[in-house]
C-alpha cells in the first residue's frame, strides 16, 4: 500500500455548537470527532499526521496526544491559509498530501485508502472526494469534463439552473501532489468577500496550468458528512453505532435489539456472546466469548473474560474474570479485579479490591480497598470500614474465611485463612487462621419490660 502524508483542519471554533469545547473534540461513539477521522487515517496507511489547530489548541493537543503531529493556524484566515501552515513542517516531503476535516468522524479506512489509491492511478495533481447527495442544497458541485476530469467546484448560490441539477457535490476533502499544492498555495489571494484564502482555489490554479485535476466518488455520502451542530452530532452517533452493532453481529455476537443496544468504536466482543436491550458497552471494554451481558448494563474500560453474566450492573475501569456473574445493581468500580467464578449478588459494590476466585458477595455489602482470598464467603450486609474521615485502609480476607451477615471489618484489619466470624460482629482486631471471631455485646433480656411501660 502506497503511504500518504494528511493535513487535518481543526481550527474551527463551531459556533453552532454552542460549546466552550473545539467542535473537533465532541465526542461520537465514544471518541472525539477528530480521533476518529485520525484513526481512519492510519488504518488507510497515513505514514503521518499533522493537525493545524486554532480555537482550544492547547486542548486538542492535550485530548489526542502523541497520534499526531501540530501546527498553528494563529489567524483563521481560510482554508488555504490553514493548510499553508504546515509547508515549513512538509518541507522535503514528496508524494501525496490528503487534506481532511477534523469534524468528519463518519470517514472509513476503506474509503481513504481507496481515495489515495485512484488517486495515484489517475496521474492527477489534484483529486477531490465527491458525493452523490440526494439533496444537493447549499453543496458546491461538481461539474466535469467528457473525459471524467474535473472542470470546476461551482457553489450553490453561483451554480446556473443546468449546474443545479448535478447532484455530486464537492465533500470538501484533497489528495494533491506535495509540490503543486505548495506552489498554488503561494499564488491563492484573498480577493473575495470574506477576505480568506480558499484552498479549493489551488484546483483552479492547477487546471490553468493544464494539470489534471480528478474526482473520486464516495460508496455512501453519509461517509463524508461534516458535523456542525449538536444534532447532526446525533445523526453522526446514530450512523456510528449502527456500523459497529453490524460489524458485531458479523462476527458471531448475538444483539438481541440493535436499536437499544449502545456499543462504543473501540468495543471488542467475543463469539458467541449475548447482549441484551439497553446495554451501554464504552470507552476500551473488551469483552469475552459465551457472555450474557444485560438488559440494563453499563461497562466502561471494563475486562471481561469468557462466560460472564451480567444484567442490571455497573462496572468501569475493572477487571471481570470467566465465569463470574453479577447480580442485580452492582457497582464494580475502578481498580477492581473479579476473580474466575465470583458470585455477586444484589446490591453490592466494590472498589480497589481484589476478589479471589470462587469467592461469594450475595448481597448488600461494600467491599472497598480489601485483599480477598479464594473460595470467601461473604453474608448478607457487610461492610468493609475502610475509611477514618481522613485515611484510606485496606482489609485482608485469607481463604475460606466465612464472614457472618451484618459483620463491620474495621480496617486496617487482617482475617486469617479459613476463619469464621460471627454475624453482627464489629472486628477491629486481626483474626488468626481456623478462628472463630465474635465481637458484639451479649444479648441481655429484660422480663416484664412491656408491663412496666404501661
Amino acid at each position: 500500500m502506497l503511504d500518504f502524508i494528511t493535513v487535518i483542519l481543526a481550527a474551527g471554533k463551531g459556533t453552532r455548537m454552542k460549546s466552550k469545547l473545539p467542535k473537533v473534540l465532541h465526542c461520537a461513539a465514544g471518541k472525539p470527532m477528530l480521533q476518529h477521522v485520525i484513526d481512519a487515517a492510519d488504518t488507510a496507511g497515513a505514514r503521518r499526521n499533522i493537525v493545524v489547530t486554532g480555537f482550544g489548541g492547547e486542548t486538542v493537543r492535550k485530548t489526542i496526544g502523541d497520534s499526531a503531529e501540530y501546527v498553528e493556524q494563529r489567524e483563521q484566515l481560510g482554508t488555504g491559509h490553514a493548510v499553508l501552515q504546515t509547508k515549513e513542517l512538509l518541507a522535503g516531503e514528496r508524494g501525496t498530501i490528503m487534506v481532511l476535516c477534523g469534524d468528519t468522524p463518519l470517514l472509513t479506512a476503506e474509503l481513504l485508502a481507496r481515495f489515495h489509491e485512484e488517486h495515484v492511478q489517475a496521474g492527477a495533481k489534484a483529486t477531490v472526494l465527491t458525493a452523490i447527495m440526494p439533496n444537493a442544497k447549499g453543496y458546491g458541485r461538481v461539474v466535469r469534463r467528457a473525459s471524467g476530469e474535473v472542470l470546476k467546484i461551482v457553489e450553490h448560490k453561483d451554480a446556473t439552473p443546468e449546474e443545479l441539477e448535478i447532484r455530486e457535490v464537492n465533500a470538501g476533502i484533497y489528495c494533491f501532489d506535495a509540490e503543486a499544492l505548495f506552489s498554488a498555495l503561494e499564488r491563492v489571494t484573498n480577493d473575495n468577500a470574506q477576505g480568506e484564502y480558499y484552498l479549493p482555489d489551488v484546483l483552479g490554479i492547477l487546471r490553468d496550468t493544464g494539470e489534471k485535476i480528478w474526482a473520486v466518488v464516495a460508496d455512501n455520502y453519509e461517509c463524508t458528512l461534516g458535523i456542525n451542530s449538536r444534532s447532526q452530532l446525533a445523526v453522526a452517533e446514530r450512523i456510528l453505532r449502527k456500523r459497529k452493532v453490524e460489524e458485531l453481529m458479523a462476527d458471531g455476537v448475538t444483539i438481541i435489539d440493535p436499536k437499544t443496544t449502545f456499543v462504543d468504536a473501540d468495543v471488542r466482543i467475543g463469539m458467541d456472546t449475548t447482549i441484551y436491550p439497553f446495554t451501554l458497552l464504552e470507552g476500551d471494554t473488551v469483552i469475552g466469548e459465551d457472555c450474557c451481558i444485560g438488559p440494563h448494563v453499563r461497562f466502561r474500560n471494563a475486562v471481561v473474560g469468557d462466560g460472564v453474566r451480567a444484567h442490571y450492573a455497573y462496572v468501569h475501569d475493572a477487571e471481570i474474570d470467566g465465569g463470574a456473574d453479577l447480580g442485580q445493581f452492582t457497582h464494580i468500580r475502578p481498580d477492581t479485579h473479579i476473580g474466575e467464578n465470583v458470585k455477586i449478588g444484589n446490591f453490592v459494590e466494590v472498589k480497589n479490591s481484589e476478589i479471589g476466585a470462587g469467592s461469594k458477595l450475595p448481597h448488600l455489602s461494600y467491599i472497598g480497598d480489601c485483599d480477598m482470598g479464594t473460595g470467601v464467603n461473604m453474608g448478607c450486609g457487610t461492610i468493609t470500614v475502610n475509611y477514618d474521615g481522613k485515611t484510606k485502609f485496606r482489609t485482608v480476607i485469607g481463604n475460606n474465611a466465612f464472614i457472618g451477615c451484618n459483620s463491620n471489618l474495621v480496617a486496617p484489619v487482617a482475617v486469617g485463612d479459613g476463619a469464621y466470624i460471627g454475624a453482627g460482629s464489629t472486628i477491629t482486631r486481626d483474626v488468626p487462621p481456623n478462628t472463630l471471631s465474635v465481637a458484639r455485646a451479649r444479648q441481655k433480656d429484660i422480663e416484664g419490660w412491656k408491663d412496666k411501660r404501661k
